[in-house]
C-alpha cells in the first residue's frame, strides 16, 4: 500500500456527468499541474429513452472521454449531483457528536422523499446560531437514495472504470472555489458560489473549505432555452441553438439584433436567479452573523460574462466567473470556463 501510494503520479480522475455531457478531469499527484481535461456530449436518443439506455449512452460517453485523452490510470471520483441528492440545511440543540448525529438522523426521517431504511445520510456541521434565546448548530443534511447510488456506480464500471470514491457536488464545488483564491485572506473571507447547470443551478456559500449553506434552485439553462423559444415562437432545439451562439452580446462574430432579442427574452429569468440569489443572501446575513459575503463566483456550464454582469448588478456584490482550470493549466480550454468546477474539484479530493 506504502510502495502504491509513492508510486502514484495523478490524482484519480474526477468525473462529473451532466444532463447533456460528462466532463473528466485529472490533475498531478501534487495536484499542481492538469494532466487532462476531456468535455463529451452524451449522445441523444432517437426515442424516449428508458433507464438502462439512459445508462448505456452514459457508460460509452466516459468511455470515449477516458480514451480520447491523456488520463492515467482508470480510478475515478464520480459526484452525486442534484437529480441524485437530497439537501438541506437544518437547525439542531448543540451536542457531543453522537448526540448531533441521532437529531440529524430524527429530523431527516421526516424530510427526506424515500426511506429512511433506504437512505444514505451525511451531514455537515456548519456554525452556531442563535435561534430565539438558545444557540443551536446549523448543519447541512445530505442524503441520497441508495438504489440510486447502486445505478451511478454500475454506469461507471460499464464504462471499464474504477470508482474509488463517491463525493457531492456541493463539496466539489468548495474545493474548486479555494482552489481559485489561494490567498490567507480569501480563505478567511465568506463567498457564494452559484453553479449554474442546465436544469438547476447549486448555491453554495462557504468560509475557505467550509460549508455554510447549500440550496439547489429550479432555474437553468433549460428555463433560458424555453423562453427564448416562446419569445422568438421558435422550437425548443432552434432556440438552444440560438442562445448559445448568441446568449453573450460581447462576443464576436454574431448578429447584435439577435444577441438583442435573445438578452430580452431570457432577462425575465435572469431576474428570477438573480431574486433566489438574493434571498440567499439575505439567509447568511440573517443567520451567521458576524462577516459579509465578499464575491460571488459564477460558474458552470451555462454561465457567461453577460449574467455575471446581470446578477453583480443586482445583487450589489461582487461578481467573477468562476475559472477552475486556470491554477493548474498552463493552456485555455474551449467553451465556457465553468463547465471544469465540479470535475475539477472532485480531481482535488483528499484521498
Amino acid at each position: 500500500m506504502i510502495s502504491r501510494l509513492f508510486a502514484r503520479r495523478s490524482s484519480p480522475i474526477g468525473i462529473d456527468i451532466g444532463s447533456h455531457s460528462v466532463r473528466l478531469v485529472q490533475l498531478t499527484s501534487d495536484r499542481e499541474k492538469l494532466i487532462d481535461a476531456i468535455r463529451t456530449d452524451i449522445l441523444p436518443a432517437s426515442t424516449e429513452a428508458d433507464a438502462k439506455e439512459h445508462q448505456a449512452r452514459i457508460a460509452a460517453a466516459l468511455r470515449r472521454a477516458r480514451d480520447g485523452g491523456e488520463f492515467q490510470g482508470r480510478e475515478v471520483i464520480v459526484s452525486l449531483s442534484d437529480h441524485q441528492l437530497f439537501v438541506q440545511n437544518l437547525r439542531v440543540l448543540k451536542g457531543d457528536p453522537a448526540a448531533v448525529q441521532k437529531q440529524v438522523q430524527q429530523e431527516a426521517a421526516g424530510r427526506i422523499p424515500f426511506s429512511a431504511a433506504e437512505a444514505e445520510l451525511r451531514f455537515v456541521e456548519a456554525a452556531d446560531v442563535r435561534q430565539a434565546d438558545t444557540v443551536v448548530r446549523e448543519v447541512i443534511l445530505m442524503a441520497c437514495h441508495r438504489p440510486q447510488l447502486h445505478v451511478l456506480l454500475e454506469t461507471i464500471e460499464a464504462s471499464g472504470l474504477v470508482p474509488i470514491a463517491v463525493d457531492v457536488e456541493p463539496m466539489a464545488l468548495v474545493r474548486s472555489y479555494v482552489g481559485q483564491f489561494r490567498r490567507d485572506d480569501d480563505r478567511k473571507q465568506r463567498a457564494m458560489f452559484a453553479h449554474v447547470g442546465y436544469e438547476r443551478t447549486a448555491v453554495v456559500i462557504a468560509q475557505g473549505e467550509d460549508l455554510l449553506f447549500v440550496k439547489y434552485l429550479d432555474l437553468g439553462g433549460r428555463d433560458l432555452d424555453q423562453a427564448v423559444a416562446r419569445h422568438l415562437e421558435m422550437s425548443l432545439s432552434d432556440a438552444t441553438a440560438l442562445r448559445r451562439n448568441n446568449g453573450d452580446r460581447r462576443s464576436e462574430g454574431q448578429d447584435h439584433e439577435i444577441a438583442c432579442s435573445v438578452a430580452e427574452a431570457i432577462r425575465p429569468i435572469l431576474e428570477r436567479l438573480a431574486a433566489e440569489l438574493s434571498m440567499c443572501v439575505r439567509y447568511h446575513s440573517v443567520t451567521f452573523r458576524g462577516q459579509p459575503l465578499v464575491r460571488l463566483v459564477l460558474g458552470g456550464g451555462e454561465s457567461n460574462a453577460q449574467m455575471m454582469e446581470w446578477i453583480g448588478k443586482r445583487l450589489d456584490l461582487k461578481c467573477e466567473l468562476s475559472d477552475s482550470l486556470r491554477p493548474y493549466a498552463a493552456k485555455s480550454f474551449p467553451g465556457r470556463r465553468g463547465q471544469w468546477d465540479v470535475a475539477t474539484g472532485l480531481a482535488l479530493r483528499p484521498i
